[in-house]
């Protein structure tokens, strides 16, 4: 039995994964990734932001922060393994859905609240595994859906390109302990924009109304969009996540290419993203934790 074979065995001894769906199509992109690796596959999606398309799956609904619901469904599959992949806004606490697990431990969330991101997931973590499961890594699971190391399209970064991208990426891991964001747009060693509580789409709608309004002079094409998890992150949850939308983001902010932290960032689509970067004329860069990018 191969290395590979002996993986899938072993997965679905552990049973099928639970994988708690938020936003966009990443949920349906680690689904199917994980189905190709032989193990079988639960979708639980949350109403108002999963996709309508993990019914095609073995799935369920529920309400955001209904937790003693979402152990009961996980339970009823015989779950224990689980991910949580897609886009959740950080709600109110008054905004969520309580049941009577929930209140119980409504002081502990309470708790969560007062820091940042990885405060707030880290303590979600903990709260899962006190309650029987195992939270894991999407590059665990499926690592075909993480961006690979090396210039990934046609077009190269420049010299001048690769300095942005180590000046960025430092940054990135500077900023680490204040657990602001996962990407920056730098140019010519110049911070255009990092990201905070918008988003990494955000910060680039920021940026393109930032040099269509001439608050930003820079050359018709200039930066780079350098994106990674933040240093110390629990990669358990919360991955950056890249598409084909990103290219169309970077284009419309008029940068140069894209440099993402191979392994530790996902991509439903490769192909797709390799194929918009091409047509629009910037490169697309995997880079390794701490390392030049590659030439």
């Amino acid at each position: 039995m191969s290395p590979a074979e002996a993986r899938s065995v072993a997965d679905a001894d552990r049973g099928p994964l639970g994988i708690v769906c938020g936003a966009g199509d990443f949920p349906i992109a680690v689904a199917d990734a994980v189905l190709r690796a032989g193990r079988p596959v639960v979708l639980i999606g949350f109403y108002g932001y999963a996709s309508p398309a993990i019914e095609r799956y073995p799935h369920e609904w529920t309400h955001f922060g209904a937790f003693g619901r979402l152990v009961t469904l996980l339970r009823k599959h015989n779950v224990r393994d689980i991910i949580a992949v897609g886009g959740v806004h950080r709600p109110r606490l008054k905004d969520f859905r309580l049941d009577w697990t929930t209140l119980r431990i409504l002081p502990r969330l309470a708790k969560l609240y007062r820091g940042g991101d990885d405060h707030l997931l880290s303590g979600v973590i903990q709260i899962v595994h006190d309650y029987g499961f195992r939270m894991v890594s999407v590059a665990d699971v499926a690592p075909n859906i993480t961006v690979p190391e090396g210039v990934l399209g046609r077009y190269r970064p420049t010299a001048e390109d690769e300095a942005d991208i180590r000046f960025g990426h430092s940054l990135l891991r500077a900023l680490g302990p204040f657990d602001v964001g996962q990407a920056a747009a730098v140019s010519g060693h110049r911070v255009l924009a990092i990201e905070a509580a918008e988003g990494t789409a955000g910060m680039m709608v920021r940026l393109a109304k930032m040099r269509a309004s001439g608050k930003l002079r820079l050359p018709e094409r200039a930066g780079v969009l350098v994106k990674a998890p933040k240093p110390g992150q629990d990669r358990r949850i919360d991955l950056p996540a890249v598409g084909a939308e990103t290219v169309t983001q970077a284009v419309q902010a008029g940068l140069r290419g894209i440099a993402v932290e191979a392994g530790g960032t996902i991509v439903p689509d490769l192909a797709a993203m390799v194929q918009a970067a091409d047509a629009a004329g910037i490169f697309l860069v995997g880079i390794r934790p701490g390392m030049e990018p590659p030439r």
